[in-house]
């Protein structure tokens, strides 16, 4: 959503008409706030377009560990009557000892950056809102987790806890981080509320934790009252960012909230932290503690960037193979902007015996998973990808980008920002990396300096025929 939203008069525009049509309305079951039949775009020569929820999911999926984050925390808001505080050990959280031996088990030695500022917080007496945001990979799901499971009181044999995610594979996502947490924790009980679970008419959920998505926690709670609203004492927002992208969410979220008893406990948090999701949640969240973790900026300083001038695809074609077959590289990523050329090159490279990988989005989310992990095994050692992996995916051997197409947005502008998330896939870690830009056009050469200019960082030009110098820039 591009325009400014007054989202005090959105809400309560929505409770309003929610209160008078609420016998009218019925409450969809669907878990991603869409129509149940979904229309692929057949469009092969379209730039490809993914969902924020996608990409979110497929960040989660390919960060195996916690990132090891140097920026600090900072606090924009506090209560006054309450000091915040940080801890460097989860010991110093006194949680129940089985908790903390599956946090131990986990692998989470001690806590994130976000986590030691966060976690002091949610676990408070008495409990304090909180709005948190930083980027994935540091520790988020795993704060709040922790926070569910904390808040349970096992003798109380109702939902006490309530978990949004935005669509079904996030919300599985987090509940199998909260079901290793818990795993010598055997008197909590949770439940997903999502697509496939039922519960039988009439009955009452003993669960604990429901850990769900709007449309069918809606169903639940208002349709067929499986449980109380009233009884939930801490309710997570997760992923907010991708939430309030969705119409439907966003009208969900306000009628979840609405029914919550006032002293409930909220935990907002977001990967992305711009004025709209603010507005959003301040709006969700009352006098909610706000803290973030500054994003560590991607930098091209250990990244070394050329263009090859090329003809037409075949030239870009020949060019890919001959840098490929010439630096001593570990593994490539190439980005290409619509699915028919990703498939195309994916083809022809096969054809020389290149070990290759695709990943679009035609393909399943079991089906990415699959790829992206046995690109991190390296059994391919080329990964053409489209803009879904521009950002997200950290492979220490990654040693080469290739932009096969340059990055543009809907109107065909130069898309600084993807570019700079596509070619911070080399170069991590502090190792150095190589970037390589294909041009095929005087519109695409006009792209390429544009770019050049908004980073002031020269892009040198590279003879792709030419394997002395190719060489060179693999030393």
């Amino acid at each position: 959503m591009s325009q400014k939203i007054d989202w005090a008069k959105y809400v309560a525009e929505t409770e309003k008409n929610i209160t008078n049509k609420i016998s009218e309305v019925e409450i969809s079951t669907e878990d991603d706030g869409q129509p149940k039949q979904r229309v692929v775009d057949n469009d092969e020569d379209a730039p490809e377009q993914f969902s924020p929820a996608e990409a979110s999911l497929l960040a989660k999926i390919i960060r195996k560990g916690l990132v090891e984050s140097k920026t600090n925390i900072e606090v924009q808001r506090r209560d006054p009557k309450s000091p915040l505080y940080s801890v460097k050990t989860f010991e110093a959280l006194n949680l129940n000892p089985n908790l903390l031996k599956g946090v131990y088990e986990m692998g989470f030695n001690a806590p994130s950056k976000i986590q030691e500022t966060a976690l002091p917080t949610l676990l408070a007496d008495p409990p304090q809102n909180l709005i948190a945001q930083s980027q994935s990979g540091t520790g988020k799901t795993a704060a709040f987790v922790l926070a569910m499971l904390s808040r349970v009181d096992v003798s109380k044999k109702y939902p006490q806890v309530l978990c949004l995610s935005p669509t079904y594979e996030l919300a599985i996502q987090t509940g199998e981080v909260a079901a290793h947490m818990a795993k010598f924790c055997l008197d909590i009980e949770m439940k997903f509320a999502v697509r496939g679970e039922e519960v039988p008419r009439g009955s009452k959920l003993t669960e604990h934790i429901i850990i769900g998505t709007p449309g069918k926690v809606l169903d639940w709670a208002l349709k067929y009252r499986v449980f109380d609203l009233k009884k939930i004492h801490v309710f997570v927002l997760d992923e907010a960012d991708v939430m309030i992208a969705q119409q439907g969410h966003q009208d969900q979220c306000i009628r979840i909230h609405k029914n919550l008893s006032p002293t409930c406990q909220m935990m907002f948090f977001s990967a992305t932290y711009d004025q709209e999701v603010m507005d959003f949640a301040e709006h969700i969240v009352k006098n909610p503690i706000i803290i973030r973790l500054r994003r560590e900026e991607e930098s091209l300083d250990n990244i070394s960037q050329y263009y090859v001038r090329c003809a037409n695809q075949q030239e870009k074609y020949s060019a890919v193979t001959n840098i490929y077959g010439t630096v001593g590289v570990g593994q490539a990523i190439i980005f290409c902007q619509t699915r028919k050329a990703a498939a195309w090159l994916s083809e022809k490279m096969s054809k020389d015996g290149h070990a290759v990988a695709v990943l679009s989005g035609d393909l399943t989310v079991e089906q990415r998973i699959n790829v992206l992990d046995r690109f991190r095994q390296g059994q391919e050692k080329v990964l053409i990808t489209t803009n879904v992996l521009s950002r997200g995916i950290d492979v220490e051997q990654v040693t080469i980008v290739v932009n096969f197409d340059l990055p543009v947005d809907v109107n065909g502008k130069p898309d600084c920002e993807t570019y700079l998330h596509r070619i911070g896939r080399t170069g991590r870690f502090g190792k150095r990396g190589i970037a390589i830009n294909l041009v095929d056009s005087e519109e695409s050469m006009a792209i390429l300096k544009s770019i050049e200019r908004h980073f002031n960082r020269k892009i040198n030009y590279l003879n792709a025929e030419d394997s002395d110098e190719i060489e060179k820039i693999g030393n």
